[in-house]
Formats: C-alpha cells, structure tokens, sequence
C-alpha cells in the first residue's frame, strides 16, 4: 500500500496520560510511538488529535461523590463511562508524548473541552450532534482515505473509525499502531464493531 495525496493519517490522543505512569495508562501505549514515527513519513497529510478536558470535566469520577473510575451514570446522551481526572487543559499529562514525532502534521484537534460532554470521535463529541470540524476540514482538503492509528483503540480509535465511514470517507485502522484499554471487554467489543461496519484492518508493514 501506497499513501497518496489524497490520503490522511489520524493520529489519536498519544499523550502523557494515556502512556505508561500516567492518569489514565492505556497498557503499552507508549509501544504505538515508534511504528506512528515511521508511518508518519509515509503521509503527506497528518492529523493529531488531543484530549482537552476542564479540570472539572462531567466525565471525572471525582465531579460525582461517591462513584469511582470505570462507574456508568446517565448522561443526557447516554451512559457514560467515568474516567481518573486526565488530560487536563494546560498539564503535562495532556501533552503530547515526548518521542511523538509528527511535525508535518497539518493539523491538531482538540477535543472534550465542552465541560458537560465527553469526547472519544475526532469527528463527533459523545451527544453525537456536535461537531468538531474535522469533516468539514477533510472534505475542503479532498481527503477522501482515513487511516487511523493511537489511544486507544476501544474507545477513541473505533469511534472516530465509525465516524469518518459514517461521513463518507474510506477508513483503514492500522492495528500495530494501536492499544487498547479494556474496560470489560470493550477491545473485542471494538473489534467486532469494526469488522461488522467492515472497517478494514492492516498493520504497518502493508506500506511501501
């Protein structure tokens, strides 16, 4: 496989707390570092996304007494899965993991920064009605292949996956470049999602 002009690698939430000591480790996430290096030479076109919460973020545990991390409550668009305080706006944790090297990216999205609302989609919040432009972006752009690697791949990776086929774009998920972090069972979960959407699956070494 050769990436084209037309072609656009997703980069998702590779930062310091979802790696290896930080507030919400995604086990061996720091392994995808190396293999989205070298894929991002492959790509004339990069995006990066970034998780952006408030410190008082809806999706914390520590914004509901009594409830603990991996609890589900109601939120007003559905259960909601609550999470260690992470990615904080302006911390280190939100930062990009320190061997992360993609300057060509064109572009970082940051997301989950509404308070009220979570945010795994690069392309949708969690209400599944706001948008976060990054159709609109692709679509000036004419990026018509979306190849999606980083954290993780249950949550994150398969959500904006089902978002870029659901928006018309032909979606790969490079699986090498992935980790997951699962919570009762959501990487098979992820999995069969995908393959069901049929969502294709590769792995790095399908590139040129």
């Amino acid at each position: 496989m050769i990436a084209c002009d037309t072609d656009v690698l997703i980069v998702v939430d590779v930062q310091n707390d979802f790696c290896p000591g930080g507030r919400l480790p995604v086990p061996g996430g720091s392994d995808v570092v190396p293999v989205i290096n070298r894929l991002a030479g492959r790509f004339a076109n990069i995006v990066v996304t970034q998780d952006w919460h408030p410190h008082n973020h809806f999706s914390f545990a520590s914004m509901h007494p009594g409830k603990q991390p991996n609890d589900i409550i109601a939120a007003p668009y559905g259960p909601q899965i609550l999470w260690p305080d992470h990615c904080v706006q302006g911390t280190s944790g939100a930062q990009f993991h320190e061997s992360l090297c993609v300057p060509q990216a064109t572009m970082i999205l940051r997301k989950g920064f509404h308070r009220t609302i979570d945010s795994y989609s690069a392309f949708y919040e969690n209400d599944r009605q706001t948008p976060t432009g990054l159709t609109g972006y692709l679509r000036e752009r004419s990026l018509t292949r979306v190849f999606l690697a980083g954290l993780a791949f249950d949550f994150c990776v398969r959500y904006s996956a089902e978002d870029a086929q659901r928006a018309g774009f032909s979606v790969f998920v490079i699986e090498d470049a992935c980790r997951s972090i699962d919570v009762d069972g959501s990487a098979e979960a992820a999995q069969s999602a995908l393959q069901n959407l049929g969502i294709q699956a590769i792995v790095a070494g399908h590139f040129a």
